[in-house]
């Protein structure tokens, strides 16, 4: 039998560590990749447990982790750092705290949260957990209610889009009534539905005074922009009840399953002035593109006013509820992967009778600002729990790119914060 033996200098390197070398260590994943199913290459670790109502992320040049929170007793933002590289998080500051916030972004020295019905900043020194200063106060006198968080992006010119979501489900007479019609017109889209510009620097704006950027978008929870053309994007929660007996959730004489598998879920591409259709209209999944509501004398098919409403990029399954939106621009992944799309789904509670379905990342390969094909699921194994209203489960709700290239995710319903890395094995 033939042995091989390495020669000293083979030696020596198989046993120096590869940092030592001057190469960088290879990313450290939990055996069990913090129990997600992800493509082959990929692995995961728990990067952080328990940060009660995480909601979106923002990762330091510096590699530690910013989550903001809207938990009652826990909210503000948070301060997550590794200090070992082992991808796990060892030191946790409480960065602000005092507001209950779902966003969470940098811009010109500033950490940027909203506060329910106020968008708010803290002086940030770079390494640091802790704000530098006192908070101001950046726009005030929000609404409030339902559809309540204030997703933003900032662009580098200081353009703040600051998402308002509908306050109805589609603006009914009565709000989630049996065959109650549709205002018309529906008069809360002058103050809800739609994304709304401000100046990220210029302190105490309101809604009223700002511009009114796009429309008909019924709740854009993840918002951002594009890396190459710094245009805005977002996602669309698609509405709910479109069929169905009362007692079991729906408004319509549709079918329950109908209900259950429209309408889609959307990818936009926003520019001032658009209106994406909402309450008006809603996307089918049958017909491919958007039909008249119900409220509004809609069969399911009929297109009227909706064939003049601008359309998504690309289309997702009901009720998924997108709640993140990043673009990748990382060299950690494949190639593929640049300037893509991933998709944080909340996971749905209004598919029954079929299976609730979601709670996962995709990934939306993207050619320019088309979809280059159909979606794919990235990260499953979130929910543990598909019946009822998806309860018990992670909900992937944020998402955030570290400087090395990982995806951190960010679950709003158990805290958890996965950090997700490729390694080729």
């Amino acid at each position: 039998m033939m042995r091989r033996f390495l020669s000293v200098p083979a030696l020596l390197l198989a046993v120096v560590p590869a940092a030592v070398r001057g190469q960088k260590p290879a990313p450290k994943c939990d055996a069990d990749n913090a129990g997600l199913k992800l493509p082959a290459g990929f692995c995961a670790t728990v990067f952080a447990d328990s940060v009660l109502g995480a909601r979106h992320i923002w990762v330091s040049p510096q590699g530690d982790v910013f989550v903001s929170s809207q938990s009652q007793n826990a909210g503000g933002i948070w301060g997550l750092r590794d200090t070992n590289g082992d991808g796990k998080a060892d030191v946790r500051t409480r960065f602000a705290s005092g507001i209950r916030s779902s966003e969470v972004a940098m811009f010109d020295g500033y950490l940027y949260a909203e506060n329910r019905n106020a968008v708010v900043r803290f002086p940030y020194k770079p390494g640091s957990l802790e704000a530098a200063g006192k908070v101001d106060t950046i726009v005030e006198g929000l609404p409030v209610g339902t559809h309540e968080a204030k997703t933003f992006t900032i662009d580098k010119n200081g353009a703040m889009y600051v998402n308002l979501g509908s306050v109805t489900n589609s603006c009914q007479e009565k709000d989630r009534a049996k065959e109650s019609p549709g205002k018309q017109p529906c008069t809360e889209l002058d103050q809800r539905a739609g994304i709304w510009k401000f100046d990220a620097r210029k302190l105490h704006q309101t809604a009223p005074a700002a511009v009114h950027f796009a429309r008909g978008i019924r709740n854009a929870v993840g918002i951002t922009l594009h890396p190459q053309t710094g245009r805005l994007w977002a996602t669309q929660h698609g509405r709910d009840q479109l069929g169905g007996e009362a007692e079991a959730g729906g408004n319509w004489p549709n079918s329950v399953h109908y209900n259950a598998e429209n309408p889609a879920e959307e990818l936009l591409q926003v520019n001032e002035g658009d209106d994406f259709g909402w309450p008006y209209c809603y996307y089918a999944v049958d017909e491919h593109h958007l039909v008249l509501a119900p409220e509004y004398g809609g069969d399911g098919k009929k297109q009227g006013e909706c064939a003049k409403k601008k359309e998504p990029v690309a289309t997702f399954p009901a009720h998924w509820a997108p709640n993140g939106l990043m673009f990748y621009t990382g060299s950690m992944f494949p190639a593929r992967y640049k300037n893509g799309a991933f998709i944080a789904f909340h996971g749905s509670w209004n598919r029954a009778p079929e299976e609730q379905a979601g709670f996962n990342v995709v990934f939306q390969p993207l050619n320019g600002e088309k979809a280059a094909g159909a979606y794919e699921v990235f990260a499953d194994g979130f929910a543990l729990n598909r019946v009822g209203r998806g309860g018990g489960n992670h909900r992937p709700t944020g998402l955030g790119q570290g400087p090395d290239g990982a995806l951190y995710v960010a679950d709003d319903m158990m805290g958890r914060i996965y950090k997700i890395v490729y390694t080729g094995m």
